[in-house]
């Protein structure tokens, strides 16, 4: 990891254009004045927060939700765990490709649902102000069973004596649920949380196969962007510049919840 790292914080510091002829040469911060300055850079970095926050969000209510549920004892408590891994399990690009056709302003499964309801459609994917919710859908969708699969396993191991304890004191579900399950169990969803944050900041492969960053940069993240100034534009120092931008953005993020998570285990 170190090299990969390295080399990149390196390559920002320099004007490299495959397209150019010209070779590799120092730059200083040039090309982090002129990225760091350019709407569409700027842009992108609040979009992918924006994508980000709100996916995990989501992901966390819906995840912690369930594993709740799934941590008592029903019929069908197994066929529910198995139906639940099975998004995990998609191929990213796979699922991209299906939610591209269930989309789909005309022929698509959700607005063919919403017409039956008698209710609006939408232009999802196709419209510039519901793409980023849409793939919000998709991320939530695919990625929440992550989180509570990790809860479900932080339930298991509780003890039952602060449960025990709590019922005997005349506590309600609601109560033992809010003061005792949730702070108990807090680490373990901080720790999720963590894990999903890390991955949603870096999501690349569902918003590729979906939209490649449209309508227009509507859905344009960061990942996006310095691939396309990568592999598109070939201006290597300003991508460069774009990734650092991401690794400094998920570092910091992860640092924070790392912190709330020790202060909640004291």
């Amino acid at each position: 990891m170190i090299f990969p790292v390295l080399y990149t914080l390196a390559l920002s510091f320099t004007n490299w254009n495959l397209t150019s002829g010209m070779p590799l040469t120092f730059a200083g911060l040039t090309s982090y004045a002129r990225v760091l300055s350019e709407p569409r850079f700027l842009e992108a970095v609040w979009r992918t927060i924006a994508f980000t926050f709100l996916a995990v969000a989501v992901e966390a209510v819906l995840g912690v939700a369930i594993a709740i549920i799934l941590n008592r004892t029903f019929a069908g408590k197994g066929l529910a765990k198995l139906l639940l891994l099975l998004p995990l399990v998609a191929t990213p690009v796979a699922v991209g490709i299906v939610f591209n056709l269930f989309f789909d302003p005309t022929i698509g499964l959700a607005n063919f649902v919403l017409k039956t309801l008698g209710l609006p459609q939408g232009e999802w994917i196709a419209n510039a102000n519901t793409v980023l919710a849409s793939l919000v859908i998709v991320d939530v969708w695919q990625w929440t069973p992550m989180i509570t699969l990790i809860v479900l396993a932080g339930l298991a191991g509780l003890s039952d004596e602060p449960f025990e304890a709590a019922r005997v004191d005349g506590a309600s579900d609601l109560q033992i649920l809010t003061l005792v399950t949730i702070p108990m169990v807090m680490p373990v969803i901080l720790t999720a949380v963590i894990l999903r944050l890390i991955d949603a900041l870096k999501t690349f492969d569902i918003i590729f196969a979906m939209t490649g960053g449209g309508p227009g940069y509507a859905s344009e993240t960061l990942n996006i962007l310095g691939y396309k100034y990568s592999f598109e534009y070939f201006r290597m120092g300003q991508s460069s510049v774009m990734l650092i931008v991401l690794f400094l953005l998920v570092f910091l993020c992860s640092l924070g919840i790392m912190k709330l998570r020790a202060s909640s285990e004291t």
